[in-house]
């Protein structure tokens, strides 16, 4: 296929002036420390390094979570001040509502289910024959995007009336025992029973990585001093193990809660937040994106953000504790 340089002259200009700009931004800025007085380069050297950060941080985060504030008190079309009446919408409508509780549901299950499963798996194949292969069949599904593993279990998930052959697994496993194939998908809130289903076999991968790699970092001295002491398997775990790996235990438990609080892509390939699946990142997206209700989806927004911050400043005092 034929460059055409004529046509994309003014894009080739654009980028010539960017080259140019960068290389005089550097050259301007070796020749300022080159000349500074040698007490003032460690400060003008942090300032150079800081300052790009700075910069795309507070365009890319700063500026955009004050605007996103703004807009939570506006409406939909972001014209007119209409104070709180967002987030009373979000507290008092049914079907906000019914975002908040499964957002709720998520969070309680999720994280316990997807540490609970990492931890058991991790003891289970802890020093055995075939460890390795185990532990990279439970972490395959981190190899796959959230909406990939969306289609697939859609597909696990998949009904089909009675007198048709069915094609999802699940269906097909209910009527070889003789029972009658269920639309999984569309019955609350069993449905988002189904949908965290996924989103534990995703995960369940990460926490046996981490928490099999504590178990490993537990001294030798501490487990032999419990067996002479007659302690059996389910001592071991409880007085010994579990104790020893709470950090780690912590790590996960943080690490999923954060990620579940703002999930969106299982949700949105499996059923598009229809019969009463939606989370607050799905509704966010719903309101300010496909009915216009800009104020709505950045109320959503602003919420979101408050449920992660609390989080997100454990697991800083939590790692500060841990190097101290």
């Amino acid at each position: 296929m034929d460059f055409d340089f004529a046509a994309e002259q003014p894009k080739l200009l654009q980028l010539l002036y960017g080259v140019v700009a960068f290389c005089a931004v550097v050259a301007l800025l070796l020749l300022l420390l080159d000349r500074a007085p040698m007490r003032q380069k460690a400060r003008l050297h942090i300032a150079i390094l800081l300052a790009p950060a700075l910069l795309l941080l507070t365009i890319g985060l700063i500026v955009p979570a004050v605007r996103t504030t703004l807009l939570s008190f506006m409406s939909g079309d972001g014209a007119s001040w209409v104070g709180l009446d967002n987030y009373v919408w979000m507290f008092t409508q049914p079907e906000a509502v019914t975002v908040l509780r499964n957002t709720l549901i998520w969070v309680a299950l999720v994280p316990v289910l997807v540490t609970t499963v990492g931890l058991l798996y991790a003891v289970l194949v802890d020093r055995s024959r075939f460890e390795s292969v185990a532990k990279s069949l439970v972490f395959l599904p981190m190899a796959i995007s959230f909406v990939g593993a969306g289609i697939i279990w859609k597909f696990v998930y998949a009904y089909r009336p009675e007198e048709s052959e069915q094609i999802g697994l699940l269906n097909q496993i209910v009527v070889a025992l003789g029972g009658t194939p269920q639309q999984w998908l569309l019955d609350p809130p069993v449905n988002t029973l189904f949908l965290i289903v996924v989103m534990v076999w995703i995960q369940a991968g990460f926490a046996t990585v981490v928490l099999s790699a504590a178990i490993k970092g537990i001294p030798a001295e501490i487990v032999e001093a419990a067996r002479l002491d007659g302690a059996t398997p389910v001592q071991m775990f409880f007085r010994v193990t579990l104790p020893s790996i709470r950090s780690a235990v912590l790590v996960v438990l943080v690490t999923q809660s954060i990620g579940t609080l703002k999930l969106f892509d299982i949700v949105r390939t499996m059923t598009g937040g229809q019969f009463d699946t939606s989370v607050i990142a799905n509704e966010m997206y719903n309101q300010a994106f496909r009915y216009g209700e800009t104020g709505k989806g950045a109320a959503l927004a602003v919420f979101l953000f408050v449920l992660v911050t609390p989080i997100v400043v454990y697991q800083i005092r939590q790692r500060r504790e841990a190097v101290r």
